[in-house]
C-alpha cells in the first residue's frame, strides 16, 4: 500500500533545509563571503565581455607597461594589453579547464569507485578487478601531484584540452578512495541486502541506492577540488605547460608579468595573482561550507555552539 505525504511535507522539509543553511552562514560569516566570491567571478566569467573595455587579445607597443591609470585601470603589460580586460576574461578560462577536469574526475571516481567497493572481498575473478583498481591508484598517489600533472601534459601535448586530462587523473583517486568507503559502509545497510535478495542486478544497486546515498560528501568533495583545480591550472600555465599565450589565463599572465616585478612593474603580476588567491579561497570556504552541511553531526554541533 502506497504511503502518502502529508499535504505540504516537502515544503517543509525544503523551508527546514533552507533554515539551517541560512543559520550556518549566520553562525560562520566567513562561508557567507566564500558564496559571495564565487558567486561574484561566476558573474564575471559569463558577462566579461560587458565589463571589459578593452579586446584583451590586442596588444599595442606605444602601451608599453603603463601604471595603473584611466583609462587602463589595471595598467598594461609588457606586450601593451590591458590588463584589467585580461583578469576579466580569464575566468572563462580557468574555470572551464577546472569543472569539466573535476566533473569528469569525479564521474571517473564514482565509477570505479563503486566498482572496487561493491565487489571488495568477492569472488576470484571480481575481487582481483577491485584489487587492481585500488593498486592502480596507488601508483597514481605515489607519484607527487604536479609531476604527474606535467608529466600527463608533456605526453599529450600542451593543450587545453590535456590540462583537462591532466586534472582528471590527478583528482580521480580521490573520489575512487571515498566512493569505495562509502559503498563499504552502504552495502551493509539492510535495503541494499534486501535488494541482493530480491534479485536486483548490482548495477541497479549500485545506480540506485549506493551511488545516491554517498552524494553529499562527493559534492563536499568536489566543491573544494574546483578551487585546487583552478590553483593547478594556473601553476602549469605559470611554468608554460598549461595555457599559452595571449590566452587570458591567470597563471601566465603572473608568468608574463613576473619578470618586470624587479624592474618595479608590479601590476602585470599582482591584480592576477590576487583574483587567483580570492578565487581558491571563495572555493575552499564554499567547500567547508558544504562539508558541514553534508554532516548532520557536524551540523548540529556547530549551530549549538
Amino acid at each position: 500500500m502506497k504511503t502518502l505525504a502529508a499535504p505540504g511535507s516537502e515544503n517543509l522539509v525544503k523551508n527546514s533545509k533552507l533554515n539551517i543553511f541560512v543559520r550556518v552562514l549566520k553562525k560562520r560569516p566567513d562561508f557567507l563571503f566564500g558564496y559571495i566570491i564565487v558567486i561574484f567571478i561566476l558573474f564575471i566569467a559569463i558577462f566579461a565581455p560587458l565589463f571589459a573595455p578593452f579586446d584583451p587579445y590586442r596588444s599595442d607597443a606605444a602601451n608599453y607597461l603603463k601604471p595603473p591609470q584611466w583609462p587602463y585601470i589595471m595598467g598594461t603589460d609588457a606586450t601593451g594589453m590591458d590588463v584589467f580586460s585580461r583578469v576579466l576574461y580569464a575566468p572563462r578560462v580557468d574555470l572551464a579547464i577546472a569543472l569539466i577536469g573535476t566533473l569528469l574526475s569525479a564521474f571517473l571516481g564514482v565509477v570505479l569507485g563503486s566498482v572496487a567497493g561493491f565487489y571488495d572481498g568477492s569472488g576470484k575473478v571480481r575481487g582481483f578487478g577491485s584489487s587492481f583498481i585500488m593498486r592502480s591508484a596507488d601508483v597514481v598517489q605515489a607519484f607527487p601531484v604536479f609531476v604527474f600533472a606535467i608529466a600527463v601534459v608533456a605526453v599529450l601535448g600542451q593543450s587545453i584540452q590535456s590540462l583537462v586530462l591532466a586534472i582528471t587523473f590527478v583528482n580521480a583517486p580521490i573520489y575512487l578512495r571515498l566512493m569505495r568507503s562509502q559503498c563499504l559502509s552502504i552495502r551493509r545497510m539492510r535495503y541494499v541486502e534486501a535488494a541482493y535478495i530480491a534479485g536486483t542486478p548490482d548495477i541497479k544497486i549500485i545506480t540506485g541506492h549506493v551511488i545516491p546515498n554517498s552524494i553529499a560528501p562527493l559534492l563536499a568533495q568536489l566543491s573544494v577540488n574546483i578551487g585546487w583545480a583552478i590553483l593547478l591550472t594556473s601553476a602549469l600555465s605559470f611554468i608554460g605547460a598549461g595555457v599559452e599565450a595571449p590566452t587570458p589565463e591567470w597563471g601566465s599572465m603572473i608568468s608574463m608579468g613576473f619578470q618586470n616585478i624587479v624592474t618595479g612593474h608590479w601590476w602585470p603580476s599582482i591584480f592576477p595573482g590576487l583574483a587567483l588567491a580570492l578565487t581558491v579561497l571563495g572555493f575552499a570556504l564554499v567547500g567547508s561550507s558544504v562539508e558541514i552541511l553534508a554532516d548532520p553531526v557536524r551540523t548540529r554541533k556547530l549551530l549549538l555552539s
